[in-house]
């Protein structure tokens, strides 16, 4: 069991390797000093700025010292300033190497692609914000939230647009195993039910950018009333993550997206199913029953699986089948 009063370590989903050096500073963002984070800051503006100054030129541009250059390396999980310069060099030549379009990044959808094409690019952009989103996933921090969620005596969820969306769909899929949860897309609601929550409450914000207001609010409320809260979002550095006493992490290359949102709910979806696995993890019995219990209410409203007459036939074989009742 976790001990919420211990520093947790991030655990990976995805093998270490699999992680980007801007990927690690997104994850270990939070747990950096103001220091560190000018050092952060800089790379995520200026990410193959290593490549060609040394760490005393680093530190100088960044307002820090080698110490802390070197510090924030090991945080990120580096031995020194040289091994996180190879892994700069090693992801600028995985992105040089890949081709414009068919590329883990790619370009933006154009009228005149063929539909393969478009295929392919959304599913490589899917892929690739899944798979980023796992690599940085703090186990520990997601067992402690889901804890957190199982004891709790209320649970709000906010979100607004389509992030409201993902907030009904968390709100269903607790709902159904005894979590005592609603979900707000309503600022006025929102503040109505959060300013009631109390020590014992949780509550989830879920905004992309991290900036958007009414959920800012919410989850500000939330926490002044003593709930714990929890941000889901793609920006740590963002407002909704100033007031979260834990952050869930997304991964979504924002230069491809039209409309911003193509990756955004698949990785939203993807966390959020990951949190509700793990709350039912908490209390499985429960959980277990109360799924039995519900799908057994429905069931009689399904409409009961038919077969098939006969096999559905295609290619030769149905010419074959044909022409054997043609003789007939």
């Amino acid at each position: 069991m976790t001990d919420p009063s211990r520093p947790l370590v991030a655990e990976s989903l995805v093998p270490e390797p699999s992680l980007s050096v801007v990927n690690r500073i997104q994850a270990k963002l939070p747990e950096m000093s103001s220091v560190m984070a000018k050092v952060a800051k800089y790379l995520m503006e200026n990410r193959q700025a290593p490549l060609d100054l040394n760490i005393v030129e680093l530190a100088k541009i960044t307002g820090t010292s080698a110490a802390t250059v070197t510090r924030f390396c090991r945080l990120l999980g580096y031995t020194g300033y040289a091994p996180m310069r190879v892994a700069i060099a090693a992801d600028a030549a995985r992105a040089d190497s890949r081709d414009s379009w068919m590329a883990d990044i790619p370009r933006p959808f154009g009228p005149d692609d063929a539909p393969a094409d478009v295929v392919s690019t959304l599913l490589n952009a899917h892929a690739r914000s899944l798979r980023e989103t796992a690599a940085v996933l703090n186990l520990g921090e997601l067992k402690n939230m889901a804890r957190r969620i199982a004891r709790s005596s209320h649970l709000d969820i906010y979100g607004v647009g389509g992030s409201g969306i993902m907030a009904a769909e968390l709100k269903l899929r607790l709902y159904r195993i005894g979590i005592n949860c609603h979900y707000w897309t309503d600022v006025h609601a929102g503040l109505a039910s959060a300013a009631i929550l109390n020590p014992q409450g949780v509550a989830i914000g879920i905004s992309n950018s991290g900036r958007t207001r009414e959920i800012v609010e919410m989850l500000q409320v939330a926490r002044a009333q003593g709930a714990f809260t929890i941000a889901i979002t793609n920006n740590v550095g963002s407002p909704l993550a100033e007031v979260a006493d834990q952050i869930i992490i997304t991964s979504v290359y924002e230069q491809f997206m039209q409309p911003d949102d193509l990756s955004v709910k698949h990785v939203q979806l993807f966390v959020l199913d990951v949190l509700y696995l793990l709350t039912s993890q908490e209390i499985f019995p429960q959980a277990s029953t109360y799924l039995a219990d519900s799908s057994m209410a429905t069931s009689p409203h399904r409409h009961p699986v038919r077969m098939p007459r006969r096999p559905y036939v295609v290619g030769p074989a149905a010419e074959t089948a044909s022409r054997a009742r043609g003789r007939a």
